[in-house]
């Protein structure tokens, strides 16, 4: 069994060293339209995958809820602002509701309503000095595209390259980072291969890939009309976000199973975009090209790259964004076994087992176990893959299930891993961002309401959906103001105030 790295361990490590972040380095939080706005049918918004498959399948979620007030967002976005400036962030990471601006997909309509809440959003928070960092596709596709194939429609290319010169145009003299794509191995594979979020289709391996390499299309697509069109004029920069779990070798026999799972989690929204290479990852695309071909298909069902396209997608970003919660330890299939489903319990695809150390706390979701030495070892990792780029970390945070104000848990969780950030850091790695997930309870998509992320309690009995500081948000805006670790003693003494 691998050795665990204890947080004693770490803590040992910076003891001696500067705990301070450098200079320039910015904190954040971060939510998302379809989890905070509510207001899902108000003025001319039309339905997205997530309120058609909330509505049609209330059984999927954990408490039969849907996202159709959720934080209310929509008519509370002052208040989020002022609480947003309370704990000092130095940005907001939002996202655009594709159907509350865009109602019928295309680009002939634009909604006012849906362009004076946004312009009024962003307004607000440079109003307060605080940068919105804005996010294209958070999982809200309107859905009148899914019944056009979705993202499984390769025409799906060109209609988010149209909706992105819109918001462009809209937002971009105020808005300098923009993320095109939250997620994409959720936006595929928890979709398509899980079959648990929105819309629900149950692809795997087929679906899945289609969905993947049009993603990749789309960003290319968003990025360079970025580039072209608006760059020169307001100097900003854009990338997308993927969700990396660390994989760990279950043992050091295992070490290419674990890098191969790291081509699957990480390099298959990656690969295309920060090498030199292009295209899918090469190791991952030999073993399903081999394997498709034991299973009878007259081709690998990864769909091929031309060399057209990845030039059209290699070199489409301005720095690395990452979201990371958790890690897993990786090893062959035994005699028999059989692996659970990607991304969050196994990885059957590429017949490699995903476990968990039994030191790993879990947190209050199922797929969630707590492993900080992690999000140190996924950044070199990155480095090493895709060069000395700017990363930032636009996701990180911890779940419970209850509504406690003294979230010890959360702060414990916290201060891990900025203690493994500023590890990743002396190791050379150029970590410019760190984005709290999320300054609010909301809609937690399948777990609904049962599952906490915020810095931010939310009463969601109260139709007033009433907003109470967390003894985290606290912390966090200590960490803020102090820029640095070291006036941050221990968890238990902290009592709230700064």
């Amino acid at each position: 069994m691998i050795k665990y790295i204890g947080f004693v361990c770490v803590l040992v490590v910076l003891a001696g060293a500067e705990r301070r972040f450098p200079d320039g380095f910015k904190f954040g939080a971060a939510t998302a339209a379809y989890q905070v706005e509510g207001a899902w049918n108000v003025s001319d918004k039309t339905p997205s995958i997530w309120d058609t498959y909330v509505h049609e399948k209330p059984h999927v979620i954990a408490d039969g809820s849907n996202g159709d007030v959720a934080c209310n967002s929509y008519y509370k976005w002052r208040e989020d602002i002022e609480l947003a400036a309370e704990l000092g962030l130095h940005y907001y990471r939002l996202s655009i509701s594709w159907p509350r601006l865009l109602p019928n997909g295309f680009t002939n309509i634009i909604s006012e309503d849906g362009m004076r809440f946004y312009n009024d959003l962003i307004d607000g928070l440079l109003e307060k000095g605080i940068e919105p960092v804005v996010t294209l596709y958070h999982w809200d596709l309107p859905q009148n595209l899914q019944d056009l194939g979705g993202w499984t429609n390769p025409l799906i290319v060109g209609w988010f390259k149209d909706y992105a010169r819109i918001v462009y145009t809209l937002f971009g003299d105020r808005v300098k980072t923009w993320i095109t794509i939250n997620e994409a191995i959720a936006v595929c594979e928890v979709a398509y291969t899980m079959g648990a979020f929105a819309p629900g289709i149950s692809s795997p391996g087929i679906g899945s890939y289609l969905c993947g390499k049009n993603i990749l299309m789309a960003h290319a697509a968003a990025w360079r009309v970025y580039d072209e069109e608006f760059k020169p004029k307001y100097h900003g920069k854009v990338s997308l976000t993927n969700l990396v779990f660390w994989m760990e070798p279950y043992s050091e026999e295992f070490i290419e199973e674990a890098e191969l799972a790291m081509q699957y989690a990480a390099g298959f929204y990656s690969h295309a975009i920060y090498t030199k290479e292009g295209g899918w990852p090469p190791t991952f695309e030999k073993y399903i090209a081999e394997k498709s071909k034991r299973e009878g298909y007259p081709r690998s069902r990864l769909p091929a790259f031309t060399e057209e396209e990845k030039k059209f997608v290699k070199g489409t970003h301005d720095f690395y964004a990452v979201n990371y919660y958790s890690s897993r330890l990786a090893r062959s299939l035994q005699p028999g076994e059989t692996a659970g489903l990607w991304p969050f319990f196994g990885a059957g695809e590429i017949d490699v087992f995903l476990d968990v150390h039994p030191d790993w706390p879990q947190a209050d979701n199922s797929w969630f176990f707590v492993n900080p030495p992690g999000l140190r070892k996924l950044l070199v990792w990155l480095k090493k893959n895709y060069g000395d780029l700017e990363y930032m970390i636009m996701e990180n945070g911890y779940s419970t299930s209850d509504r406690d104000l003294n979230d010890s848990k959360r702060i414990q969780y916290y201060q891990d891993h900025l203690e493994q950030v500023l590890l990743a850091i002396q190791d050379g790695v150029n970590v410019t961002r760190y984005t709290a997930w999320t300054l609010l309870d909301n809609f937690e998509w399948t777990d609904g309401y049962t599952s906490k992320f915020g810095l931010i309690d939310v009463d969601f009995n109260d139709p007033s959906r009433k907003r109470t500081l967390r003894k985290s948000a606290w912390f966090y805006a200590n960490i803020i103001e102090t820029h640095s670790l070291d006036d941050i003693n221990t968890i238990n003494s902290f009592n709230g105030e700064y």
